[in-house]
């Protein structure tokens, strides 16, 4: 008679547990969160998290797939060649909200409508995903990062298939990246200097995921599609975060632009110098050129090392290479010298080839880039005129 008792109570609390589970989960709110861009490079794209809120349990916790740290042995060297590691880390809501708010960038959160079980299953992936053997990942900028990661977990757990809108016709990576990095012209050159052609390439409404708010509007027109049911991905949005962004740090006073005509200018004056002088004033010849050589070490360094995607097929190398900075010694021993350097002859051909193929490649080039191999021209044509000059009197 006890043990008939003693099992009554056992299935009669399994039959009140049962509802308190079911209204727990029905409970449970996972959102897609949204931050708008900051003004570091690393945060000019905004940024995207994943929110779960339970609140009979008092959980109010943000996964973040964008964890990094500038102290990791050789960042920039592992950045550089595409070997940078991310992972996901977990922090409480209101730590996460008063981050943004105090940098200034505001934050939507848009509520994910999903199934009790959906719900259960992409609970389990987060924290699949969170454990230590599981956390760290090879951080990809266009194709593996922080947003597609956010994305593509939320895919994993919804039972039927996700259906997108078509996204804008005819955009290509480098169309996004300058969208955000508009304002910021020192930090679009850098980019637009490593980029290459692939870059350039019309990319679809999935690729164009990669950057935040790009995911942010194709999720609001998203639906569900199971069998012949047809859900809405987003049950409900608003914005949590409502800040004025912060100004601007100020950068840099000139602009490149005005830095590459100063460059011109200064170009000139030395060979008008040298014109009336009657000698190569060499220590300019081994500021520009080895300038140059230097940027083409980082550009040839990223077409045929770096893992990176669209770096390697930047023709830019045409321009920027290291040959200039391995001839240097010869060059300026020469300059010294006043002996007849065929390398200024080489070299105007070569840029002037450069300069007329430019507009039939297949790559948007920086805006610089122009008066810059104008400005190297420029140096090797008073090179070559100032040598005939003085061997022809």
């Amino acid at each position: 008679m006890k043990k008939l008792y003693i099992l009554l109570v056992l299935l009669l609390g399994m039959t009140q547990m049962t509802p308190v589970r079911a209204a727990e989960a029905d409970s449970v709110r996972i959102s897609l969160m949204t931050c708008s861009p900051g003004s570091e490079i690393y945060a000019l794209f905004g940024h995207t998290a994943i929110r779960v809120e339970v609140p009979s349990r008092k959980i109010d916790w943000v996964y973040n797939y964008g964890m990094f740290s500038f102290n990791t042995p050789h960042f920039i060297y592992r950045f550089v060649k595409g070997e940078t590691d991310y992972e996901l880390g977990v922090t409480r809501y209101p730590y996460f909200e008063g981050s943004y708010a105090m940098r200034g960038s505001s934050v939507y959160q848009q509520t994910l409508n999903l199934t009790i079980s959906e719900k259960q299953k992409l609970r389990r992936l987060l924290e699949e995903n969170y454990l230590p053997k599981n956390r760290v990942y090879r951080y990809n900028f266009f194709y593996d990062n922080c947003t597609t990661r956010a994305r593509d977990v939320i895919e994993r757990c919804i039972e039927g298939k996700v259906v997108y809108s078509e996204g804008k016709e005819g955009l290509s990576f480098r169309d996004i990246v300058h969208q955000y990095t508009k304002g910021h012209e020192w930090d679009e050159l850098g980019i637009d200097m490593c980029l290459g052609s692939e870059a350039d390439k019309p990319i679809d409404a999935r690729k164009q995921m990669f950057a935040p708010f790009y995911l942010l509007e194709a999720a609001k027109k998203a639906t569900i599609v199971v069998g012949d049911s047809v859900r809405p991905l987003i049950l409900h949005e608003k914005k949590v975060v409502d800040v004025e962004p912060e100004d601007v740090r100020e950068g840099f006073p000139l602009s490149p632009m005005v830095c590459v005509f100063i460059l011109i200018g200064i170009t000139c004056f030395v060979g008008w110098l040298q014109f009336k002088t009657r000698k190569i004033i060499w220590i300019w010849d081994l500021l520009l050129f080895g300038v140059q050589g230097l940027a083409g070490c980082v550009i040839t360094f990223l077409v045929f090392f770096s893992t990176h995607p669209t770096v390697g097929s930047n023709w830019l190398i045409l321009l920027l290479n290291p040959i200039p900075l391995i001839y240097l010694p010869v060059m300026v021993y020469r300059a010294i010298k006043g002996k007849k350097d065929y390398y200024h002859t080489i070299n105007i051909v070569c840029l002037t080839s450069f300069m007329m193929i430019m507009p039939f490649i297949q790559q948007k080039f920086n805006v610089t880039v122009l008066p810059l191999a104008l400005c190297l021209l420029i140096c090797s044509a008073n090179h070559v005129l100032l040598y005939y000059r003085q061997n022809n009197k």
